[in-house]
């Protein structure tokens, strides 16, 4: 009678094992994307953010608009090319905008949108100014 119970729990109770592991087995599996993320990289991200919204505040003045649209930059679209500027490239960005005089930021915030575009432009990436073609 002991044999009979014995056969028939044996394999119920290595199945019961086997499907209660497979979760520990699953877990212990790293997934991509689950690394840590280095004080340095965290830090080097928020002033990236940083100098982003320094340009974004220069770029929402009301003279800066006006003379995006004299111009004929859309404003819109230098807000999506700040945007698309790497970590690197708003940094220089905000810093030169930063170095500027008194009085000559507007130009030379609008300086430094045109020649960007142009870059982009000329690159390929944009289609703004058709004399790059």
């Amino acid at each position: 009678m002991m044999k009979k119970i014995c056969r028939f729990l044996s394999p119920l109770l290595i199945a019961a094992l086997v499907l209660g592991s497979l979760p520990v087995v699953a877990a212990s599996q790293p997934t991509p994307g689950t690394t840590l993320i280095s004080t340095e990289e965290a830090l080097s991200a928020e002033r990236g953010q940083s100098h982003r919204e320094r340009i974004h505040t220069i770029l929402a003045r009301d003279d800066v608009q006006e003379q995006l649209v004299a111009q004929g930059v859309d404003p819109a679209e230098v807000e999506a090319r700040v945007a698309a500027l790497s970590d690197a490239e708003a940094a220089q960005m905000a810093d030169q905008l930063e170095e500027l005089p008194a009085g000559a930021s507007v130009v030379g915030a609008l300086f430094a949108v045109f020649v960007i575009l142009l870059v982009t432009d000329i690159l390929g990436l944009t289609n703004v100014f058709p004399f790059t073609r």
